[in-house]
């Protein structure tokens, strides 16, 4: 890896783009039969397409710390939804900005929690214990995104976030956006308790109450905040001088499902097909999974993973797919903004997303405790105008590895403790590969499997299989992908896969010792 001195604003600028629980195949150039993404296609177009690029944690903050961090949820600390990042923790925006850039982030961060209500979690993890590691920073330190300090005034931007110069924060999902966005949409004059939620709905699907059109009009809605600022920022940095980072992280399309106007419209669900998996007897599956099948069309009361029927699936699908090209369209709006400042020719653009979501995999919807691909697999397109002709890779890779490999492109030097692998080897041959295997980190506040502790669970990805083991289960889930790329037999307990669990064990047990921290480093041998 190439390194300079710090202060010497010589590198690309970079535009990273990150949507909320998205598909890898909910894109065109993901290969889906029905969604027109024409802007992100053309994205892909210009650069290298990961067709394996998988998350080290399916959950929002666990990945996303692990994507600035370079590092496992299990090392960098924020092991689940509602722990929030420690302030100093080191990042790749931090690297960067030492180094000259401009640093900026537009959107959800979710890098803290986006409420702050210790009470909920009280029962499960009682105050009156102690905690292992001491907080030794200030009061308030972790409440930056919480939607009762913005509920309180307006808020100024946030500076020296986690090494962002600046942030404007978005809170939440769909059309319940608060925030800095909050602030906004009343400084345009609107109320917004008159237009967001399902109360002001124009439209709904009455089987599930997170499929709705929101009363906001397309150009108040989140989606369109984030692109029009995100614009806004590439041309405040076209005269700025130093090179530029921005994040453009948009709140969609993780429910609810709540596209504007025509973007309601789009798509017929009748037109949507079912996937291929779509009725899983779940024979072989995990009891929890084949109990949430056996209630199918419930939803349930929280953000689980649960079991569609045809209708409401199809339904949430088109609603999914409205709010999907919406982004689409900030994302030409991004990039049409590059080529208006001439910087489309010096800035390296990543797409990607912070985890995926089962969308009618398995007859399943949503995520959380559970791990088949359509949760693991997430869109990531990098393009370098520097390099040729697109590309496509089947290479394993990781959310983990976009650290390293930003950091590789602007020139800089790693830090200690990082754990993925730079990509940029990929962009110039998509036949190299990076790793052999690839570990996947799942830690829960609740204990679903009614097993006397929290879930957890870890998985292990190769080239042909997937393993998933759960802390306090004997029983688990291996599948050969080779002969079951579609996951629907469980071979964990059978005979003949007795080699293969072996192996797939072996290799999780190297890799979860390979995942221990090394930071901070020794100051002496002893």
């Amino acid at each position: 890896m190439n390194s300079r001195a710090t202060n010497d604003p010589t590198g690309p600028n970079f535009l990273f783009i990150c949507t909320d629980q998205q598909r890898a195949d909910h894109t065109g150039f993901g290969g889906n039969p029905v969604l027109a993404t024409p802007n992100l296609d053309s994205l892909a177009a210009t650069g290298t397409v990961f067709d394996r690029a998988l998350v080290a944690n399916p959950i929002c903050m666990p990945n996303r710390c692990s994507i600035i961090t370079g590092r496992m949820p299990s090392v960098h600390g924020t092991r689940v939804n509602g722990v929030a990042l420690r302030p100093d923790t080191n990042t790749f925006l931090r690297v960067l900005r030492s180094a000259g850039y401009r640093t900026s982030h537009i959107g959800k961060a979710h890098l803290q929690n986006m409420g702050y209500r210790p009470e909920v979690t009280a029962a499960l993890f009682p105050p009156e214990i102690d905690d292992a590691r001491i907080d030794p920073f200030p009061t308030g330190w972790d409440r930056q995104e919480s939607i009762e300090r913005f509920a309180e005034g307006p808020v100024p931007p946030v500076t020296d976030f986690y090494g962002y110069e600046r942030a404007d924060i978005v809170s939440l999902h769909g059309d319940m956006c608060h925030g800095h966005y909050h602030w906004w949409l009343r400084d345009q004059g609107v109320d917004p308790r008159s237009l967001q939620g399902p109360a002001n709905a124009t439209a709904a699907c009455p089987e599930w109450g997170q499929v709705y059109r929101t009363a906001l009009p397309a150009e108040l809605h989140p989606t369109s905040y984030v692109g029009m600022r995100t614009v806004a920022e590439i041309e405040a940095a076209d005269g700025d001088g130093r090179p530029f980072f921005i994040h453009a992280s948009f709140p969609d399309p993780h429910h609810p499902f709540t596209p504007p106007g025509r973007y309601w419209d789009l798509h017929d669900p009748a037109d949507i097909p079912l996937p291929e998996s779509f009725h899983d007897p779940h024979t072989t599956s995990m009891p929890q999974i084949r109990e949430v099948a056996a209630n199918r069309g419930r939803p349930p009361h929280s953000v689980e993973y649960w079991a569609p029927t045809e209708h409401q699936f199809r339904h949430a699908a088109a609603a999914e797919y409205g709010a999907i090209t919406l982004i689409d369209e900030q994302v030409g709006a991004m990039l049409d903004a590059l080529r208006r400042t001439g910087h489309d020719r010096d800035t390296v653009v990543m797409f990607t997303s912070d985890h995926g979501d089962m969308f009618g995999d398995h007859g399943l919807l949503l995520k959380m405790g559970i791990h088949y691909q359509g949760c693991l697999r997430v869109p990531l397109v990098i393009s370098d105008p520097r390099r040729g002709a697109p590309r496509r890779s089947d290479s394993l890779v990781s959310s983990l590895d976009l650290a390293q490999t930003v950091l590789d492109l602007a020139g800089l030097p790693e830090f200690r403790g990082m754990q993925g692998h730079s990509l940029v080897p990929l962009l110039d041959d998509p036949e190299l590969t990076v790793r052999s295997a690839l570990l996947i980190e799942e830690d829960e506040q609740d204990d679903p499997l009614g097993v006397g502790m929290p879930l957890r669970m870890r998985t292990l990805v190769t080239e042909g299989a997937r393993l998933t083991t759960y802390r306090g289960l004997e029983d688990g889930e291996l599948f050969d992908l080779g002969e079951d790329p579609l996951e629907m037999h469980n071979v964990f307990g059978d005979a003949g896969a007795t080699g293969l669990r072996a192996e797939m064990t072996e290799a999780l047990a190297r890799e979860m010792a390979a995942m221990a921290d090394e930071s901070p480093r020794p100051t002496h041998r002893a």
